[in-house]
């Protein structure tokens, strides 16, 4: 691949390889071939986005049922080079866990639990089809009810408890108190769900329930998410602390909750003991951040 202009291209934001690349590149890249990308929608509970097609390829991120995203390339040995419509990460994912969009219902709700059963029918004694992530997005049609539960109905293939679900519309209003509930989650490189999560999927998903849009990874966290906190500044609930290929949350001006590998699960933490714990390892704090006016 020859970048064409100054800009320099993010290979995790970009698809773009020397034979296929996506249309909306013409003339920053050269490629034997541009397409345009095909919509679809995740049709299974997480969808692993790995570097290669290969199941044992590394993980970058997860896409969560019911997430967009566009489909460049197909493969006869069953996978897709896609780009995800909410955060642009690109790579390769598995034919089976897609739909294509036309297929598919527009969401409605997004699941605000951090895991609900979807049950064949409105009844939770029946054995449930699978379970769905926070931030998982789905199309409701309707409303039921029995003796134990209020359900909404769920295009195409069942009922999910309507507690655990929220309009598109409706937000969290303290993203910390989200991130809270991921606390004992084991740490899991790109994960992105209460089976495994990392340090910046934490944050991602943590912020989407609060309706705020983020990167995926920390080094691009650092730079997006609200504005850089001066050093004289104390730090406070909600404040995003960095370190390099790392970021945390700040419970209150001592403590740091984040999902690390010296706890291989999120944890909560006084902040000195952190970067006590970095500073050995020759780490230090590089930015940190501070979501909204205050």
């Amino acid at each position: 691949m020859t970048v064409t202009e100054s800009v320099s291209l993010d290979r995790r934001l970009h698809a773009a390889r020397p034979d296929l690349a996506d249309a909306r590149l013409v003339g920053r890249v050269e490629a034997a071939r541009f397409v345009e990308a095909q919509p679809a929608r995740v049709a299974v509970p997480l969808a692993d986005l790995r570097r290669q097609p290969a199941s044992g390829a590394p993980l970058e991120t997860q896409a969560l049922f019911g997430e967009a995203v566009g489909i460049f390339e197909e493969t006869d040995e069953g996978w897709c080079w896609v780009q995800l419509a909410g955060d642009g990460y690109v790579g390769w994912m598995p034919t089976a866990a897609l739909v294509r969009d036309a297929a598919s219902s527009a969401p409605t709700h997004r699941v605000s639990a951090l895991r609900t059963f979807v049950f064949p029918g409105p009844d939770v004694k029946l054995p449930p089809l699978h379970d769905l992530p926070m931030g998982a997005v789905v199309s409701v049609t309707g409303e039921a009810r029995d003796h134990n539960a209020e359900y909404a109905l769920v295009a195409p293939f069942g009922a999910v408890v309507r507690q655990h679900l929220s309009p598109l519309s409706e937000v969290a209003e303290d993203f910390v108190a989200v991130a809270e509930r991921f606390v004992g989650v084991p740490y899991l490189w790109g994960g992105k769900s209460a089976l495994g999560i990392d340090c910046s999927g934490l944050v991602q998903v943590a912020l989407a329930q609060a309706g705020i849009a983020t990167p995926r990874d920390s080094d691009l966290q650092a730079f997006q998410c609200g504005r850089a906190l001066e050093s004289d500044k104390p730090l406070a609930r909600g404040d995003l602390v960095f370190w390099l290929g790392h970021v945390g949350i700040m419970l209150d001006a001592e403590r740091l909750l984040h999902a690390n590998v010296h706890h291989m699960m999120t944890a909560v933490e006084p902040l000195d003991s952190a970067v006590a714990r970095s500073a050995a390892r020759g780490s230090s704090v590089t930015m940190r951040r501070r979501l909204g006016a205050r």
